[in-house]
């Protein structure tokens, strides 16, 4: 209904059930790489550009990233693929969307897989309680500004987003799977285009127009996943989420891992995940 194209990658035959991935701040599809050929013996997985990345058309007016038109993206896109329900898996950014579209059109839903992000209910609760989560989430504030995040990431030949990946304080940890050389490259290549960073920057700059919800029950099975040396969201969010969800809630938090789950751990995440799919069909025969 938007009007606007939007890339996506595709694993597995058509007509398969639809798992649906949607990525974080600062990625594009990529970061799904790993659950892209994991999964497509079963589904047919999606890895979306969430509108404004990589090669989705990118909205000009910061008006058009507020959360209403980022969960009508996700019905939409579900029924151009010819689906009326997914598994839907989001990371980061991408599970702040995943939530709400769960919590809005539930019947879209069948099963919820959220990395590293807690029910934005608890985000916003737990945000102006506790300072030490204000101060990590501080570049929300940041991104306010206009143009000069975008300048700040190109200084230096994006040292700040190869840091983010890399570093020792926000990156990938000594036990993860290492981001190669290809792989920064991929990064690099999609955020050095012309105008490439207003649009993942805009998806912040609306945020506080659009919480606290109004609606906060998830009814679907949902699983949470979290790194638990993330750098960017304390590890307490995760727990608090369970009163949320009434359904069955299943939280398992990696103790070596960083905020970048499904790249760092990708065997075990994977491995969760199938545990979780198949754990509800078994539970729905029995």
């Amino acid at each position: 209904d938007s009007g606007l194209r939007f890339h996506y990658v595709a694993a597995g035959e058509r007509g398969k059930p639809l798992m649906l991935l949607l990525h974080g701040f600062p990625e594009f599809w990529y970061s799904w790489r790993h659950q892209l050929r994991e999964f497509k013996s079963e589904y047919r997985v999606v890895a979306l550009d969430l509108r404004g990345y990589g090669e989705t058309d990118a909205p000009s007016h910061k008006e058009n990233y507020k959360l209403d038109c980022l969960i009508a993206d996700i019905k939409d896109i579900l029924e151009s693929l010819g689906y009326n329900k997914c598994v839907l898996i989001g990371h980061d950014w991408g599970g702040m969307i995943a939530w709400l579209v769960a919590i809005c059109y539930p019947e879209m839903v069948t099963k919820l897989i959220v990395v590293n992000f807690p029910h934005p209910s608890v985000f916003t609760e737990y945000i102006l309680r506790h300072p030490s989560q204000l101060i990590k989430s501080g570049y929300y504030f940041f991104f306010q500004m206009p143009w000069f995040p975008e300048f700040m990431f190109t200084l230096n030949d994006f040292k700040v987003l190869k840091s983010l990946f890399t570093s020792q304080a926000t990156g990938i940890g000594r036990k993860g799977c290492r981001l190669t050389a290809e792989d920064i490259e991929a990064y690099l290549y999609v955020f050095s285009q012309p105008g490439a960073l207003t649009g993942p920057i805009n998806h912040y700059r609306t945020i506080f127009s659009c919480l606290p919800l109004q609606h906060h029950e998830v009814i679907m099975p949902t699983l949470l996943l979290w790194g638990e040396r993330d750098a960017f969201m304390e590890v307490e969010m995760a727990e608090i989420t369970r009163i949320y969800v009434k359904n069955h809630f299943r939280l398992t938090i990696l103790s070596e891992a960083s905020h970048w789950l499904q790249q760092d751990q990708p065997d075990i995440v994977n491995k969760l995940i199938w545990t979780f799919l198949k754990e509800e069909t078994k539970r729905k025969r029995e």
